[in-house]
């Protein structure tokens, strides 16, 4: 006769979907019996959702489901599916935080490297970049999470495809005052255009200061993103509150610089990673986005003319000669491939990786996985026996 201990096994190793764990590791098993009536071998499941409609409902109950079907000698299979009590969900949500109340996770003994992607103006393709370095990141097998701190111009979740059948981005799922964030191309990603009311989808984010750090605050406290490789920051233009909010919360964070060519947006690019400077951050690189197009004769139109990125990297080196040089990462050419993708919701890295741009950015991501945050002078979480 099965086990159902083998049942058990089977079933706690379905993965949560928004929680990416184990479903046994998060104490949803609740009761696993095995029974045999007239020959037929029934295994009854008892599993508890974190949340009364939880959105994975039913394709956690599916794959439960499969998993004890899956056992040698089950013949029929049935699931009951409660909820969490709030003792339990309490137990649980500490338990994803280790320990912490509410505390920011990505502090300066984090073994996550964080990067905020900055410019000087709009309109340079910064937010186009950071979400496809995101997935170029996380199809290299890194753990990546995205935040997008531009609030009042937020455009990730559109650019990650993360769009309901309403047309609007998805709310995140709630566990008492933990939020899960949502998952487009393995990126685990949080806008503030997923909060937005659904009767007022165009909405304006009119925010002050202590309005926005506050936002930014909550999503790098309450935001589970689990562990992390890589927290990719998409930031506003400028060296306004956000940038300050950033500064003062994640004071060890390397920052990536983005421009165009020309001298109107290099020039005020500077001034964003000066700014970064002074608040303790390191500038990594700069990337120049809009570079020279390929034309299909193989020759380039140079729209925004050249030179733009290389720059802003030389000026952000003679500003610390202290400092190692501050390197040109990359230079993504104009192209109709990337701008489709944006569009589309499909980065052009997945979409169409044979493009120029997409080469470009993935050339740019081997190079940021390549230099993995330094471990020197941090406190490592491990306990000598």
């Amino acid at each position: 006769m099965t086990s159902a201990d083998a049942v058990r096994d089977a079933v706690g190793a379905v993965i949560d979907p928004e929680l990416r764990r184990p479903i046994a590791e998060l104490d949803m098993v609740r009761d696993v019996e095995v029974e045999v009536d007239g020959g037929v071998v029934t295994a009854s499941v008892e599993i508890a959702l974190t949340i009364v409609g939880c959105p994975a409902a039913d394709r956690i109950e599916r794959e439960v489901r499969q998993a004890a079907a899956s056992v040698v000698g089950i013949d029929a299979v049935e699931v009951v599916v409660g909820v969490m009590t709030p003792a339990e969900r309490a137990a649980l949500t500490e338990r994803l935080r280790g320990g912490r109340t509410r505390a920011m996770p990505f502090g300066p003994d984090s073994l996550t490297r964080v990067i905020a992607v900055t410019s000087g103006k709009g309109g340079v393709g910064k937010s186009t970049l950071t979400a496809n370095l995101a997935v170029a990141l996380a199809g290299r097998g890194l753990s990546v999470g995205l935040i997008d701190a531009d609030v009042h111009g937020f455009s990730i979740p559109a650019l990650l495809g993360l769009v309901e059948d309403d047309g609007l981005p998805p709310q995140p799922t709630r566990i008492d005052d933990l939020m899960l964030p949502p998952v487009a191309y393995d990126v685990k990603t949080i806008s503030i255009g997923m909060f937005l009311p659904r009767d007022q989808p165009t909405a304006a984010v009119a925010w002050r200061g202590p309005m926005l750090h506050r936002t930014v605050q909550q999503f790098l406290t309450d935001v589970f993103f689990g562990d992390l490789d890589i927290l990719l920051l998409d930031m506003p233009p400028g060296t306004g509150d956000v940038a300050i909010s950033v500064g003062q919360l994640l004071p060890h964070a390397d920052v990536l610089v983005v421009t165009t060519p020309q001298s109107a947006a290099s020039d005020v690019a500077v001034r964003s990673g000066l700014v970064a400077g002074q608040t303790g951050q390191r500038v990594i690189g700069v990337v120049e986005n809009m570079a020279a197009m390929i034309l299909p004769d193989g020759t380039t139109l140079d729209v925004f003319g050249t030179g733009g990125g290389a720059a802003v990297a030389a000026a952000l080196s003679a500003e610390r000669p202290d400092a190692p040089p501050v390197p040109l990462l990359g230079s993504v050419p104009l192209s109709i491939a990337l701008r489709r993708g944006g569009d589309e919701g499909v980065p052009v890295v997945i979409g169409d990786a044979t493009d120029a741009a997409a080469q470009a950015i993935s050339n740019v991501a081997d190079l940021l996985a390549r230099a993995p945050r330094g471990l020197a002078g941090r406190t490592l979480p491990f306990t000598p026996r």
